[in-house]
């Protein structure tokens, strides 16, 4: 077992994720099928959070108890959500731009803009993990997003499954618009590098963002794969942008949704931890505790409270072995075709691919 998904909070937890996963599908529906639902998720509703986000940074300079005790202040004000949050937007206008031809969207040389940008989320990602290997090798240790991480080996093996995912993207000018122009086709982004993202990014979710995995390490990774393998085919990546950048400013906007503070409080009977803290609530409760309560400040570390490490021991070491081997599969393949597989598609003769290519216009 991976999370603590059982006992008198388990149906709601159960419900709060595949409602979740619903939603994402659906808003993605929405705003892939038109130009107008794109506008009004991608330009319309991130216009309206962005004069949001500055007026709360304005509120609390100012000292405003409005903004002091918002929830976006003071639970999502790290350097990564908004990280995440941006650079998840810029692709996704980016993928719009090449499946309309907006602009330099319809350049031959804008085409690996695709692959950049998803490099970019990636590091964001990888410096994440090696951030906590650091700040928190073999012990716990308290995030900028007020939560308690346990880091060790397993960040530094999901970290160089990450920068292996970067080479795992084949085919970087293989982009295309769809014939209906509803999608941004990478036809070379089979269901080989679906599978190996979605491991490497669960393991890194459940390394680096634990209270909220359960939502966004399942319901968000699953929302895009199930799109891509059964009525998307060649859009996973576009998928994987939309529902990122709604989830990102849903939760970025509402923490409070699935959030478990540091000293053990939350809010909704749905929030979720997996196994790595043993006891659940309690193990946060006592780590709380051992590091002076409301007196523990960003990186404050405690040694004494027992963690329960496996479960992201084992993820992300097989998220280092089937990067490794997929990696090891695209080099073969190569070889064999004698090819540069950045320039030339790899995965030509799957039947994914050759669907997905069915569908360039």
């Amino acid at each position: 077992m991976l999370f603590h998904v059982y006992g008198a909070n388990a149906l709601p937890q159960w419900l709060a994720m595949i409602g979740v996963l619903i939603g994402l599908i659906l808003l993605n529906e929405f705003a892939r099928k038109t130009k107008f639902g794109g506008a009004v998720m991608f330009f319309a509703v991130p216009a309206a959070l962005t004069i949001y986000f500055i007026a709360i940074a304005i509120g609390v300079r100012m000292g405003q108890e409005w903004a002091l005790t918002n929830q976006t202040h003071m639970y999502m004000n790290g350097w990564f959500h908004y990280a995440k949050l941006y650079a998840a937007l810029t692709g996704c206008i980016g993928f719009m731009m090449i499946k309309y031809g907006w602009g330099i969207g319809k350049e031959h040389w804008f085409k690996p803009f695709p692959f950049i940008i998803v490099a970019i989320n990636i590091l964001i990602a990888v410096v994440s993990d090696f951030e906590s290997a650091v700040m928190g090798w073999n012990k716990w240790w308290l995030s900028s997003e007020g939560v308690w991480l346990y880091g060790g080996w397993h960040n530094v093996m999901n970290g160089v499954a990450g920068l292996l995912n970067i080479f795992c993207m084949t085919a970087w000018w293989s982009v295309y618009s769809s014939k209906d122009k509803t999608d941004m086709v990478w036809p070379d982004m089979t269901w080989v590098y679906i599978v190996v993202y979605d491991v490497w990014n669960f393991a890194y979710t459940y390394n680096c963002l634990p209270t909220h995995s359960w939502f966004c390490g399942i319901a968000l990774l699953l929302a895009p794969t199930i799109a891509a393998l059964l009525w998307n085919k060649g859009g996973w990546i576009q998928n994987r942008a939309n529902t990122l950048a709604i989830w990102c400013m849903f939760a970025q906007v509402f923490p409070l949704f699935q959030e478990v503070f540091k000293d053990g409080f939350f809010k909704y009977n749905w929030a979720t931890l997996p196994v790595q803290y043993p006891e659940g609530i309690a193990t946060i409760e006592k780590i709380y505790e051992a590091a002076g309560g409301e007196a523990a400040a960003v990186g404050t570390t405690v040694t004494s409270v027992a963690a329960n490490p496996t479960a992201m021991t084992v993820v992300s070491a097989l998220a280092l072995i089937v990067n490794v081997i997929a990696l090891g599969y695209i080099i073969y393949v190569s070889c064999k075709r004698h090819i540069n597989p950045y320039k030339q598609d790899v995965f030509v003769d799957q039947k994914y691919y050759k669907d997905a290519a069915a569908r360039i216009a």
